[in-house]
Formats: structure tokens, C-alpha cells, sequence
């Protein structure tokens, strides 16, 4: 029987952890799903993630307004994939920031993503009917920028770690708790998405960026929160493992003469023993072989996803 369409079968819910991380400082996980979380200043919060829908976000910020009424001043979105952005109306943000890169993709590819996203993980978008549109940042960088949090709360600093998920990928740092909202760059027991990513860059430079911080709490974009300094080493050890796995993959196909069917099925092979169980493994790996075939037969940028390329892809390698 061939497998059920990347995450369109996946229907159960999912469990969601709410743990407060230090005083004022939120993080929501669920089994696998995309994490989301939240600062608060001194009389203001900044919210980090907007999920799929307003609907799938009133119901995080339903469970935040159990600890804090502050009014949302700031939602920062990691990078430009539905998911992580089309929620975004709920928070009535007066600033939402995102990095420049990420407002030029919503621009070339938001509206394809939006449809290839919903395809593969309905599940996900809660009454779809009640997104008004694309989301739009208010306030882009391209290196770092700093909120000041007020009072003795210190600042949050938003920071550019290079190509890796996606080409404007930010993190969010606490220095005052050593605590890293890391987004898709890294996974805590979750399989990478790597369909829009730059493999090479985001397995050398850029994850040596992130370890630099010296982070004590991470949250990465789906599963569990890193707890610990050897924690936070071993997420981002294993999304370079992940990462470096799929290189050697299917950099040794293309050398020895094979095909896209055959690289797919040789990182299977060595990505499944360790990383086969985790959640969106299945779903995830067709797309992420077929960039990186791409990534290294020369083209630079992602080819831009939509629904139809998603069913052409899944086909091919999945027959």
C-alpha cells in the first residue's frame, strides 16, 4: 500500500506542555507539532511564532493568559512558512519582526507555501477559513536586533545565524536566563524539514553560530525543550548529524551515477534507524532529498513548492 500523502493521515490530537522556563519566559510544545513561545517584558510581552491559523493561535494564547494579561506588543516569526506565520492576525501585534529575507519570500513564495502547507498538514490549520492572509512583517533586519524588555528584565536580542532552514531563519536570545528560541535550525527529538534549506551552510556555519551562544534552555521548532547545557549540545548535534547523514547520502549517489529514487532511498536507509521514529520523519524526507539533489546538482535556491509539486515528488519517490 503506498504511504498516505506526507502529513495528511496524521488527524489525532496532539498533547500540548505549557512550562514557564524562568520567571516570565513561555514555551509550548505538542508531540512533535510546531513550537511556540513567549517573553515577557516589563509591561509588554513579545510572542515568538504565530502558528497556521488564528484560530490554532487563540487557543496557545488562551492557555498564555492563564499566567500573564500583558498586552502583546511583539510577534517575532523565525522564517516565512505558513505554519509558523498565518496565525498571525490573533495576536494583534502592533509590531511584527522577521527578517528581511523572510519578507522577500513571503513575497516571491507565501501564497504557494500556503497551499503546499495545508496539503501536507491539514491537521494543522484550524478553520482555515479564518485567515485573513498573507502575513506581512512591519519590521525586518538583516544582522540582529535588540528588544529592550524594561526594568531589570534585560533584552532580548534577535539574531541572523546564517542560510540554514530557509534563507531568513532568526533566533531568539535571552542572555540574562541563557535561553534559545532556536526555531526550525534546530529539532529536540523531531526529523528535519529541509525542502527550502541550504544543507551545507546550515551544517557548518550556521549551527556552529547557534552554538556559540552557550545556551543553557532551547526551543527548538518541534519537540521536546532542551534542558541543560549537554541537552542543548545534543539537539544541535543531532540536526548536524541529520544534516551531515543527508550529504554524504546523496552526495555519494550523484558521484557514483544514481538517480533521485536512488539517493532517496539510500538516506532512508541511514537516516531510519536512528531518526525513523521521530515525528514528520516520513513526511519530510522526500522533500528534504529532492532539495538537496537539487542543492547539489547546482541550484542555488529552492525551487518554490506547490501543491502540485508536492504530489509529483511524493510519487516519484515513493512508488
Amino acid at each position: 500500500m503506498p504511504r498516505p500523502f506526507a502529513s495528511s493521515a496524521d488527524l489525532g490530537e496532539k498533547t500540548q506542555t505549557l512550562e514557564v522556563l524562568a520567571d516570565g519566559v513561555y514555551a509550548l510544545t505538542a508531540e512533535g507539532d510546531p513550537n511556540v513561545g513567549a517573553v515577557e517584558g516589563e509591561d509588554f510581552l513579545v510572542c515568538f511564532e504565530a502558528l497556521a491559523t488564528p484560530a490554532a493561535a487563540r487557543d496557545w494564547l488562551a492557555v498564555l493568559r492563564t499566567y500573564t494579561d500583558k498586552p502583546i506588543r511583539y510577534l517575532v516569526l523565525s522564517h516565512y512558512h505558513a505554519v509558523r506565520t498565518l496565525g498571525a492576525s490573533a495576536f494583534h501585534a502592533p509590531v511584527i519582526v522577521a527578517h528581511d529575507r523572510t519578507r522577500a519570500l513571503i513575497a516571491e513564495r507565501g501564497a504557494q507555501d500556503w497551499e503546499s502547507e495545508y496539503g501536507r498538514m491539514p491537521r494543522l490549520f484550524k478553520d482555515p477559513a479564518g485567515i485573513p492572509g498573507l502575513t506581512w512583517p512591519d519590521v525586518t533586519f538583516s544582522s540582529t536586533l535588540t528588544i529592550d524588555l524594561g526594568g531589570d528584565r534585560g533584552d532580548l536580542d534577535l539574531a541572523y545565524c546564517g542560510r540554514g532552514h530557509t534563507e531568513g531563519d532568526i533566533v531568539a536570545w535571552l542572555p540574562r536566563h541563557r535561553i534559545l528560541f532556536a526555531g526550525d535550525l534546530v529539532e529536540t527529538q523531531a526529523a528535519l524539514y529541509t525542502g527550502d534549506a541550504f544543507h551545507r551552510d546550515w551544517a557548518s556555519g550556521t549551527l556552529d553560530h547557534i552554538a556559540s551562544f552557550g545556551a543553557e534552555t532551547l526551543i527548538g521548532g518541534r519537540g521536546a525543550v532542551a534542558h541543560g547545557r549537554d541537552a542543548v549540545r545534543a539537539a544541535v548535534a543531532q540536526t548536524r548529524d541529520f544534516l551531515a547523514t543527508m550529504l554524504r547520502e546523496v552526495d555519494g549517489v550523484r558521484t557514483g551515477g544514481g538517480t533521485l529514487k536512488d539517493a532517496f532511498t539510500a538516506v532512508h536507509a541511514a537516516l531510519a534507524p536512528a531518526y525513523g521514529g521521530w515525528p514528520i520523519f516520513e513526511h519530510c524526507l522526500p522533500f528534504d532529498v529532492s532539495r538537496l539533489w537539487d542543492e547539489l546538482h547546482g541550484v542555488e535556491r529552492p525551487h518554490i513548492w506547490t501543491a502540485e509539486r508536492d504530489r509529483e515528488v511524493w510519487a516519484r519517490l515513493q512508488d
